[in-house]
């Protein structure tokens, strides 16, 4: 049995619409993933200075804080821990809105985030020997307690590993843009190279 000509045009027009849906999707998840790439300094400082916030929040009362601010003993108190991670997200933040395409190529923005990024892992590995050279309690709240510490010191480390990872990757990806657009005016202006290179002789 055959199909009418009604059929295959309807058959038609369903694939061609099914078709340039998928092609809309896909350009739209492009879209979605060049901004989330573009912008993961941003993400990664907010995501920095609201992690471990929120993890001690879950291991501490609110009392508990303050009395880990007044009360502060470096081989015991957890509150240090997510301010450097605000200090250090503040820092790359402040640097990555100052800095520019040369700046973000080869400048102060990969060299500050490096320097914070290192210094509060040495500061957080030199802690987490003094808080987990103690042995833990038996019970049950004693075990939860240590599972949210390292997963709070862990969550400070991998934050500072991705801060090092995406200054290097946003550092080259800004160095190709320049390299581009140097062989562009480099393309478009003969005339000034050839100029440039009598000079050089």
């Amino acid at each position: 049995m055959g199909f009418s000509k009604e059929e295959i045009s309807k058959s038609r027009r369903f694939w061609s619409s099914l078709w340039r849906g998928i092609k809309t999707v896909f350009v739209l998840f492009t879209m979605f993933l060049s901004f989330i790439i573009v912008s993961a300094p941003i993400f990664l400082a907010v995501a920095d200075a609201l992690l471990p916030s929120a993890l001690l929040h879950r291991l501490s009362s609110p009392a508990n804080l303050s009395s880990h601010l007044t009360n502060y003993d470096f081989r015991h108190s957890l509150i240090d821990i997510p301010l450097i991670s605000i200090i250090r997200s503040a820092v790359i933040l402040c640097v990555y809105g100052l800095c520019d395409g040369p700046k973000l190529s080869r400048g102060p923005y990969l060299t500050i985030t490096m320097i914070c990024s290192v210094s509060s892992l040495i500061y957080v590995s030199l802690k987490a020997a003094f808080v987990f050279g103690e042995p833990a309690i038996g019970d049950g709240g004693g075990n939860y307690c240590r599972a949210a510490e390292v997963a709070l010191f862990l969550c400070s480390t991998v934050l500072a590993i991705g801060h090092i990872v995406v200054a290097y990757r946003t550092s080259c990806r800004e160095r190709r843009k320049l390299l581009v657009f140097k062989i562009d005016i480099e393309a478009k202006d003969p005339k000034g190279l050839s100029v440039k290179g009598g000079r050089n002789r």
